[in-house]
């Protein structure tokens, strides 16, 4: 598969989640998957392209052009896309990915993130998303879906839609056997009526 990982680009993140990072992406490349993302050198984008291409997989950057510079973009990748906008790094993204992988980042990582889980609980697409919740990053997330399931502000079948892992192994062989159901448009006009039938 070529798998889509989303993650911070900055170098002043804590070494322990880089040195975890780069070795979910040789797991990535030793399961016989590629990569495709954002392009960066640095933080977690260079962490898991490192790891996947000292694994022996291929590497597809995507990046807009005004991102570049001396030693922005990772050097060994197999194909580099570039584009002239984010949008159009984000569709380019998605189209090109079989499964995607959250591992810890900051907005521009959050904005990926909430929007495939998005298009993939709406039924806009079928395929699966992890979270790598390295060090228990993620943990506030997983406390923020909580309480919007409590509140009903969300339904719970959207978290199953992205499960935290701390295990590459566990992660990996998630994206490979996801077969969980989601929403289609039809579906939630079901469940809107329904609920509104029981009042």
């Amino acid at each position: 598969m070529k798998i889509c990982v989303y993650g911070a680009a900055g170098s002043e993140v804590p070494q322990s989640m880089i040195l975890k990072t780069e070795q979910l992406g040789i797991a990535l490349a030793e399961r016989g998957h590629s990569l495709v993302f954002g392009g960066g050198n640095g933080g977690m984008m260079g962490a898991i392209a490192r790891g996947v291409y000292k694994g022996g997989g291929e590497v597809i950057g995507i990046a807009p052009r005004f991102f570049d510079g001396d030693g922005v973009f990772f050097p060994n990748c197999k194909e580099f896309i570039h584009t002239n906008t984010m949008r159009e790094r984000k569709a380019l993204m998605e189209q090109m990915s079989d499964a995607f992988i959250v591992t810890p980042g900051g907005v521009g990582t959050f904005d990926e993130f909430f929007e495939i889980l998005t298009l993939r609980s709406l039924g806009q697409h079928t395929k699966p998303i992890a979270v790598f919740n390295a060090d228990g990053y993620y943990e506030p997330l997983r406390a923020l879906f909580k309480n919007a399931v409590d509140g009903r502000f969300m339904k719970e079948a959207v978290t199953a839609l992205c499960p935290f892992f701390s295990d590459p192994t566990a992660l990996i062989t998630h994206l490979e056997t996801d077969e969980r159901e989601f929403y289609t448009l039809d579906r939630i006009k079901e469940v809107q009526q329904g609920s509104s039938e029981q009042k």
